[in-house]
């Protein structure tokens, strides 16, 4: 596993096998997988929004549950 801030309050986190996981503040809400690429249907803020637009640059990711995200990285929501 290794932690990678990107900027201010956005973080990725990335697992051994190949996921990258975008944290906004404390939140995982997006990822890279093997089987494409996802964002949370969970709307946060507005600024998480952004995060999550800027980290996709424009991949059209496929919208999944936040308990998605949960799951990935064991964090209970």
């Amino acid at each position: 596993m290794y932690l990678k801030p990107i900027r201010s309050n956005m973080t990725e986190l990335q697992l051994d096998d190949g996921t990258t996981v975008l944290f906004s503040y404390e939140t995982p809400v997006a990822c890279s997988t093997v089987n494409g690429w996802f964002k949370t249907e969970q709307w946060y803020s507005k600024t998480t929004t952004k995060h999550v637009n800027k980290w996709l640059e424009g991949v059209k990711a496929q919208v999944k549950p936040q308990s998605f995200f949960a799951t990935l990285v064991n964090w209970s929501i």
